[in-house]
């Protein structure tokens, strides 16, 4: 956003949240929303939700064609690096993670059509995990692309990202799904794109391996439900349904570098989220059959985890 003037208060808000190759999701979503005429004034991502963000905000006209250019071209666009002596030597050099960012570099600006936030079509903010101040850092101006790399730069994977003298991580790590940063912006309507963790519960681990990963999810969720439930009465806040919900317990969801799967999951998110949106939007069309948003005074969510 622009320094000066005053930005106008949003409306609706799109929010993405982070999951690395299980984002395919939210472009499955994106799809839905379009189709159904809802477009966001403000668009809210983290980490993998940042970039497919990012893409949306440029251009809202011709993001399908890129996002899914993006999700379906495999072999040209897979961020990591295939090859385990690779991975070693990356990691014998650095000592702190398995690949470079070069390669998720090149794939963001062969993407992304701008370079700045001001340039793109609709207000967009990411966040990243500051490491000297333990804290948010949100981005909404100046040059884009670093700001997606900090916003991306998953712990192990990627290293940290130098933004203004300060050193980022993954954003997920303080703000996996920032529906509060929506509501703080003002924004009365929130779409959640999510890609399926938070419909599935959480189960005592039996597994090693397990250990690990609902101690994680808990990080990732407790926030983003806490935020939920402390939206006021007069926002509406929609979590869209991906169709395939995540289970926790399935060592497959480790597999950072797996995206056959890919088109199954663009497809069975948008056909859950248009069955959602027919249901509701209908469900509160005025008088005229529009929809009227946030004049109907409550909070919506999905049923499963929360």
């Amino acid at each position: 956003m622009t320094s000066g003037t005053a930005e106008p208060t949003p409306e609706v808000a799109f929010v993405l949240g982070g999951g690395g190759v299980h984002g395919a999701a939210e472009v499955g979503m994106i799809r839905a929303l379009l189709e159904h005429a809802v477009q966001p004034d403000i668009i809210l991502g983290t980490s993998i939700g940042a970039l497919n963000g990012a893409l949306l905000a440029a251009d809202p006209d011709t993001a399908l064609e890129r996002l899914c250019s993006l999700w379906t071209n495999v072999d040209a666009n897979n961020p990591f690096e295939a090859s385990l002596v690779e991975q070693a030597s990356t990691f014998a050099r650095t000592r702190t993670h398995l690949h470079g960012n070069h390669r998720l570099r090149r794939l963001i600006l062969a993407a992304l059509p701008v370079r700045r936030f001001e340039e793109l079509a609709v207000p967009f903010q990411c966040v990243a995990a500051s490491i000297e101040r333990a804290a948010a850092r949100w981005f909404d101006r100046g040059e884009l692309v670093s700001a997606l790399l900090a916003s991306t730069a998953v712990p192990g994977l990627l290293p940290p990202v130098e933004v203004d003298g300060e050193h980022h991580l993954d954003g997920g790590l303080v703000d996996s799904i920032p529906v509060g940063r929506a509501v703080e912006l003002g924004a009365r309507v929130v779409y959640v794109l999510q890609v399926g963790r938070v419909e599935t519960g959480l189960t005592v681990p039996t597994k090693p391996w397990q250990v690990g990963t609902v101690a994680f999810e808990i990080v990732r969720r407790h926030r983003f439900i806490e935020e939920l439930q402390a939206a006021p009465d007069e926002v509406e806040v929609h979590v869209l349904p991906t169709g395939d919900p995540m289970d926790p317990d399935d060592p497959a969801q480790l597999r950072y570098r797996d995206l056959t799967r890919v088109g199954e999951r663009i497809e069975a998110a948008y056909d859950a989220t248009s069955a959602y949106l027919a249901e509701h939007l209908a469900a509160e069309a005025g008088p005229s059959g529009t929809p009227s948003g946030a004049r109907h005074q409550r909070n919506v969510t999905t049923d499963q985890g929360l």
